[in-house]
């Protein structure tokens, strides 16, 4: 069986290095925002070339938080890809703010510009894109459409840690306020749930810190209404040594990403079209007769995956937001997009051997 992506082989050589740091945590006594946190903090924001690093609980909070320290009026419409995970669309809902969607575009997994520049209005506060299957949206051209407008940017980079914009900017530093999911899956993945927001702006970075724990940035001290989101420094110390094989792993998975684009050829499957510098977090392909091609890979014992199933106008949770609303390419993306294995540590010849089973689909 090839595995969709096999953690513990992966981290198998790190895990004596974690475990001696844990030893030292338990006998500190230092769990939550700690020496570690605040080392994470450090490091992270080096990699990103962003000023600021804040850690959180997860990547939903991560997004919760950014949007709450915008102090926005309830009901502010925040413009959102309809091809996305519901955490993006929830994050909106529990800042009490609007979602707004917009279709990615056609055979892409990023928000479509041209429909973007439809729905923006007075009420649009923020912008929302998702850095999907770790395919980078290309920012500057939002920035673009929303200048001299009282709109920010808040961009999900829940699967695009490392990844770059076509000019070779690094996610991460690009928009007014970014943020990540550690959840143990990504690219770069926690050991049970993380996240962490960065900016480059000093106001956003003291908000926030608050926000993350419960207002307060001295203990008894509270100046806000804020969240109990706060990365523990057990999830710190992993985080801390699995980024230092991050850029690594990363490269292992362009180099897959590009045996696929180059070596699958087959009239029945479409390939996604990735940005320049992406990460491929997800590679999906696009197929029509999927159900057959299903059982061809369960016949094959190669895992796969859907990313996603449902478009979030599709999902029962927002029915009531956006009745009758329809994204052809989200709904295409949702009906036919399955993902295939792209773990950095598969072999030659296990490449070789997914790509022989999808030609002889």
């Amino acid at each position: 069986m090839i595995k969709f992506l096999d953690i513990y082989k992966q981290d198998k050589k790190l895990h004596l290095s974690i475990l001696n740091n844990f030893k030292k945590i338990f006998k500190k006594g230092d769990f939550i925002l700690g020496d570690d946190v605040t080392n994470f903090e450090s490091n992270f924001s080096k990699f990103c070339n962003s000023k600021f690093s804040i850690g959180c609980a997860n990547g939903t909070d991560a997004l919760t938080i950014a949007l709450k320290s915008l102090n926005l009026k309830k009901n502010s419409e925040v413009i959102i890809p309809a091809m996305t995970y519901c955490s993006t669309a929830f994050s909106v809902i529990n800042a009490n703010l609007k979602p707004v969607l917009v279709d990615t575009e056609f055979m892409k997994s990023t928000i479509s510009i041209q429909h973007l520049k439809k729905k923006i209005n007075n009420k649009t506060k923020v912008i929302m894109p998702v850095h999907l299957y770790g395919s980078v949206m290309n920012i500057n051209e939002i920035k673009k459409i929303i200048r001299g407008k009282d709109i920010f940017i808040i961009d999900d980079c829940a699967q695009a840690h490392g990844a770059k914009d076509d000019s070779g900017n690094k996610v991460g530093s690009l928009a007014d306020i970014s943020t990540f999911s550690f959840y143990p899956g990504k690219n770069l993945g926690a050991y049970g749930d993380a996240g962490v927001i960065t900016t480059n702006f000093k106001k956003f970075y003291t908000i926030i810190k608050k926000l993350r724990n419960l207002g307060s940035e001295v203990k008894f001290k509270h100046d806000l209404i804020g969240m109990n989101s706060r990365l523990d420094s057990l999830q710190a110390i992993i985080l801390n040594h699995k980024l230092k094989q991050l850029s690594k792993f990363n490269s292992k998975r362009r180099k897959i990403a590009s045996e696929y684009d180059n070596k699958i050829v087959n009239k029945k499957i479409e390939k996604l079209r990735y940005s320049k510098f992406s990460v491929y977090h997800q590679y999906v392909l696009v197929v029509k007769r999927r159900n057959e091609f299903i059982k061809h890979l369960k016949k094959a014992k190669i895992q796969y995956g859907f990313h996603y199933p449902f478009a979030i106008h599709q999902l029962d949770a927002f029915k009531e937001y956006f009745k009758s609303e329809k994204f052809p390419n989200s709904e295409m993306l949702a009906k036919y997009g399955i993902s295939i294995p792209i773990d950095p540590n598969l072999s030659k010849n296990e490449i070789n051997y997914i790509i022989s089973k999808l030609n002889s689909f």
